[in-house]
């Protein structure tokens, strides 16, 4: 072979391994992004069933304008897209979603959100990492 073809393969080699680098880094960011979309979507269907629960009548298995005894349904504590728990605020009148993702961002840390339910059904959402 000459040296015109071995440096044309060597090149070729060069441009493929970069374009499999690149391919890798964009996967694993859109899994991450992926992961937090799937978190805050999960956070907002836990929150509407809590601002339902809050709704309803003790009469008919609800808080009755409380969510002291909101307690999250078993097979949505943790799910593919993380780990969900609840706190209540001191005075029933708001409950705080707090939720880790499966995903590693790209600090090493897991995807992680927190969710305030306020009585009108609102969300405020902060990203932890």
């Amino acid at each position: 072979m000459g040296q015109q073809q071995l440096l044309l393969i060597v090149l070729g080699v060069i441009v493929v391994g970069i374009a499999i680098v690149v391919g890798i880094q964009l996967f694993n960011s859109s899994s991450v992004q992926a992961n937090r979309d799937a978190v805050v979507s999960d956070i907002n269907h836990l929150a509407s069933l809590a601002v339902e629960y809050y709704k309803k009548p003790t009469s008919m298995g609800g808080g009755g304008n409380a969510f002291t005894n909101f307690a999250l349904p078993t097979e949505l504590d943790t799910t593919a897209n993380g780990i969900f728990s609840i706190s209540v605020a001191g005075n029933a009148t708001g409950i705080t979603f707090d939720a880790k993702g499966t995903e590693l961002s790209t600090d090493g840390s897991l995807v992680e959100y927190t969710g305030v339910v306020n009585t009108k059904g609102v969300v405020t959402l902060t990203k932890v990492h």
